[in-house]
Order: structure tokens, then sequence, then C-alpha cells
């Protein structure tokens, strides 16, 4: 082997090492470098998930965002870095944002599949984000195909429900009050007399293909009512309820569901026309009837006598299968299985297994971190009163001890003459620099300026100082008000412990409570009812709860101890009174 073939073979080597490398530090942004992170959402059409028996094109499937799936810290607030991109990591999806709350963190997304194939649990598509530069990429009117005639979301606050379709089918007039509480966002409520009526377009009448019509519903009661009625045709589709089941007719024709609607539950409904009628109820053929429907309109009056809720009303001028039919009302629903959601991926990518603190952390709401923010303002205060107080109560200790063996020599000094050049008040002043931490030498020196203010007199006349029983009750009186003040200084700032300790746990509480009612309020809009959107958002709940215990802990033993030691410092200043007032009387009492 020559050496040139030696050193061809190592070249090969190393550019293929070199590839390597460079997909894999590329990996978390193959599409486009500018998104830094990415989740994998799972497709999955198994028996386990949602079985297909045949293959579904363009389908728009709902993606649920909560604090369970997703970042949202580390997207924009308003979502438009969203970006889903196809499987092989190359091809763009369309979609459209319903709905997006970096707030509450909580996200409706529809994204069309261009195929889900049955039996399978290996497609998946990227939801890409964390692109601050990133301008709105959602497409409302590229989601639908040319079929899809009018989708209503109801999740607009205008008074009339708004089509998220190319063809603008926007309602006629509603007297019908849109509803924050649908099962997918906003919804529409009717109250028995209100309507919501269709307009009558090209783009909404049925032809060869037929026609499809779909809803989610929830009626109040099961009182027979109209729910949608054409208005024009020879045979007009009329869809109500009649002895509790639904009824689709058209001319001759009559379909009813073999099972019941159920009052106060949502169900999802679709009636397809097309040699015949079908009804599905929950994605599941429910009725048949066999015949020839003429072509229809879409002039329509939704709700007319009806009391419930409608949510995500769809009309197709076509005949849609009974898989695309489930795959839209069990993928909408709460209880869908056909999308799973993988973890995160992005420039942390590599770490080993997810790192639960920041998913902890990612998942607490805006009022959590107010509770924790004051929280950790208490925590420092806390550590802050404990560090100055027990420096305080030791060097008060030393001195104290230092102090101990001279104040009774001290004592005996200070009746000398009552000069200004008296010996034992410059050893005073000397010893008050000496000893300034301790209240025991305060206290003495406050009984001693006492005594050498009644002994100057008798330094005058050359007699004896002497101490009257009413004079050593005065001094005393001086001591102990000393020693009230010389408590006060060691009990000051031991208040804001006792917040800490009492009010540390409470608001750790009130964080929890609201994050968990914030939790299962977003739960509810979200309609996705499952163990992976409740954890993380009640985990980060209790956050709050263990930042409060965190506080009130540390500051439950600083406060014992401190206490301890400041009960110490009292116990020795009033034996001292009690000695230096004995003493004081021994050596100077009149009697």
């Amino acid at each position: 082997m020559t050496v040139d073939s030696v050193v061809m073979k190592k070249l090969v080597v190393l550019g293929v090492a070199l590839l390597g490398l460079l997909t894999a530090s590329l990996s978390h942004a193959a599409w486009n470098a500018d998104w830094k992170q990415r989740v994998k959402i799972g497709l999955n059409t198994a028996a386990e998930g949602l079985p297909l028996a045949a293959a579904v094109d363009s389908v728009p499937v709902l993606i649920r965002l909560h604090t369970g799936n997703f970042a949202f810290a580390e997207a924009k607030p308003d979502g438009t870095d969203l970006r889903f991109v196809a499987g092989d990591d190359k091809t763009p999806l369309k979609f459209h944002i319903e709905k997006f709350d970096g707030l509450n963190e909580l996200a409706l997304i529809w994204v069309q599949m261009p195929k889900l194939t049955p039996g399978t649990k290996a497609e998946f598509i990227w939801l890409y984000y964390g692109n601050p530069a990133a301008a709105a990429g959602d497409d409302a009117k590229g989601t639908y195909d040319a079929a899809q005639g009018l989708v209503y979301h109801f999740s607009e606050r205008e008074v009339v429900p708004q089509d998220s379709t190319a063809n603008a089918n926007h309602a006629v007039r509603s007297t019908a009050k849109v509803s924050g509480t649908g099962l997918i966002g906003g919804g529409i409520s009717f109250d028995g007399s209100s309507e919501l009526a269709l307009p009558s377009t090209p783009s909404l009448k049925s032809g060869a293909n037929g026609l499809t019509l779909s809803f989610w519903i929830k009626p109040s009661d099961a009182a027979d009512a109209a729910i949608y009625t054409q208005t024009e045709g020879a045979a007009p589709l009329r869809v109500s309820v009649r002895g509790g089941k639904l009824v689709a007719q058209s001319g001759a024709l009559t379909a009813t569901a073999s099972a019941p609607l159920n009052a106060g539950a949502w169900q999802h409904v679709a009636v397809v026309a097309k040699d015949g009628l079908a009804i599905y109820l929950s994605g599941q053929e429910s009725a048949r009837a066999a015949g020839t429907v003429p072509d229809l309109n879409g002039a329509a009056v939704i709700g007319k006598g009806f009391k419930g809720d409608i949510d995500e009303l769809q009309v197709s001028t076509t005949a849609r299968s009974a898989d695309w039919i489930k795959t839209a009302a069990q993928s909408q629903g709460p209880d869908q299985k056909l999308v799973v959601y993988g973890q995160a991926e992005g420039e942390a990518e590599g770490e080993a297994g997810p790192s639960y603190l920041k998913i902890l952390l990612g998942a607490v709401t805006l009022d959590g971190w107010v509770v924790i923010g004051i929280l950790m303002i208490m925590f420092v205060i806390s550590v802050w009163v404990m560090i100055t107080k027990t420096m305080f109560v030791r060097a008060a200790a030393r001195d104290n001890d230092r102090f101990k063996p001279l104040y009774e020599q001290m004592l005996r000094r200070i009746a000398t003459d009552g000069a200004a050049d008296d010996p034992s008040a410059n050893e005073e002043k000397e010893a008050a620099k000496k000893f300034r931490s301790s209240p025991l030498f305060r206290l003495y020196a406050s009984g001693a300026q006492e005594m050498r203010g009644r002994f100057a007199a008798y330094a005058v006349s050359g007699r004896a100082p002497t101490l009257s029983d009413p004079s050593i009750n005065a001094i005393r009186a001086t001591v102990d008000a000393r020693l009230v003040r010389e408590l006060q200084k060691l009990n000051s700032q031991m208040v804001l412990l006792t917040i800490c300790i009492a009010g540390g746990p409470f608001l750790g509480l009130l964080g929890t409570v609201v994050g968990v009612m914030i939790t299962f309020a977003a739960i509810a809009a979200a309609g996705d009812v499952n163990v992976n959107a409740i954890a993380p958002g009640i985990a980060a709940a209790l956050v709050a709860t263990v930042a409060g215990l965190a506080v009130a802990i540390p500051a439950l033993f600083g406060y014992n101890y401190l206490t301890s030691k400041i009960s110490e410092l009292t116990s020795d200043m009033q034996v001292f009174i009690d000695e230096f007032v004995t003493r004081m009387a021994e050596n100077y009492s009149a009697g």
C-alpha cells in the first residue's frame, strides 16, 4: 500500500468523523438554525392511539400546548415564532393559531397533516420555536383544503362569527352569545330564541361530491329542537333533536341516530349527505339512510329553538370519509390519543435526562413568581437578621465575660474623690471602649454615674461616701431602666423572624392555591385532561409552598437559637443588677 493511499484513507475517515460531528451539532436545528428549540410531536394511528382503517389526507389536527408539553418562556409571547415542519425536517406545514396565551401558558393551533398513515406510531412532525426575530408564519386560509367551505372557531370577540377559510363565509347575523367556555377555546351559546345565520354563497353549495356538516354540541337538555336548518333548495337539509336523539332529514330521507345525545356533555356530530344521509357521533357512524340527495345550498339557520352550546362548526362541499371524520372527532376532543408530545430539544440538548428544576421553574406562572419574589425578599431579610443578631449576641456575651472579673474592683474605686481627673472615671472611659458590646458594662456605667454624682459632695467635705436607702432604690431604678433599653436592643428585629416563620408558609400556600386554580382553569379551557397536562402545573404551583417553607424553616431555627442566647444574656443582666445593688449597699450603705 502506497503512502498516498494511506493518507487518502485517513482523510476520508477524518471527513466522515467531521461530518458526523457537524450533523450531531446541528441536529436540533436541521430545518433552520435561527430556531433554537423544537419539540417532536408524534402521530399515533396504531391500536393504542387513534386507529385508522385507511389513510386520511389533508386533515387539520388540533395541537394543544400547555405547561405540560411546551416551554412558553422560550417562545415569543404571541407565538409568532412557531413553525411546524414535517417529519423529513424539510417541508413546512400549513397552520394557524386559534389562541396563544403566553401569560397563562395555553395555546390552540390547527396544523394541516398532508397524510396520516393507518396503523403506525412512527409518524411525527416537528414544532420549532425560539426565534425572537421571526415574523408571524401562520396561514389560516392555507390550513384547509379547497373542499372546506366554512370553519367557525368562535374564538373571536366579534358578535358575528368569522370564517377561517379562504372563502370568507362570515355569518350573516347572530343573536347567540359568544362564550369563552367552548370545548376548543371559545364557543357560542343558544338560549332557545337566538340564532346564527349562514350565508348563501357558491362555495357552500354541494355538488356531485356531496356535503359534510360537523360541529361539537353540548345541549342543556334533551328537549326537541332544531339545530341546523337550510333555508334554500328543493329538499333542504335539516338536523334536529327529537326524543333525545339526533335526526337528519332531506326531503323524504330521514336518518335517526341509534344513540341519544347526552345533555350537559360535549359530543362531536357529523352529517354526511351523499347517496343518502349518514350521522356520526363522536367519530362513529350512528345512522345511515340510503337514497338520493339533491344539491344542497349553503344558506342555513343554526340554533333556532335550541338551548346549549356549539363549537367548531365546519361545512365541507364533499363527503368526508369515515376515517376523516373519526380523526377530526377524536383528535379535537379532551381524550385524544393521536397526538403524542415529546421532550423539547435545543441548545441544551445532550444533557443526561430532562432538567426537572428547569421544568418546574418554566411552568411557574406570573402569580407564582410574584409570591416567590416576596418570599425571596423575606428570606434575605431573615438571613440578614440572623447573621447580624448572632454577631451582636456573641459580641455581647464575649465582652460580658471579659468585664465580669473587673466590675467589683471598679465599683470599689468609684468614691475616690469625685474630681474631674478622677482615676475611676478615666478608667471607665477606657473600659467603655474596651467593653463597648457588653450590656453588663452599660448597666454598671449607668449605676456608677448615679453613684459618682452623689459622692461628689462627700469628696469636697472630706466625709466618707455613704448611700441612704432611698438613694440605693433610686440608683436601682436607673439601672432597671437601662436594663429595659438593653432588652429592647437585644430583641430588636426579632419580630422580622417571627413574621418570616408565620407568614412564609401562608404566602407559599397562597401561591400554590392560586397556581392550582390557574392550572385547572387552563386545562379546562384547553380541554386536554391528562397527567402530562396537570402534573407540571401542579408541581410548579407547589414550588411556592417549598419557597415558603425554605423561608420559614431556617428562620425558625435561627429564632430559637437567638432566643436562647438572648435569654442567657437577660438572666446574666438580672443577676448582675442584683449583685451590683448588693455590693453597692454592702460597701456604701449608711446603715
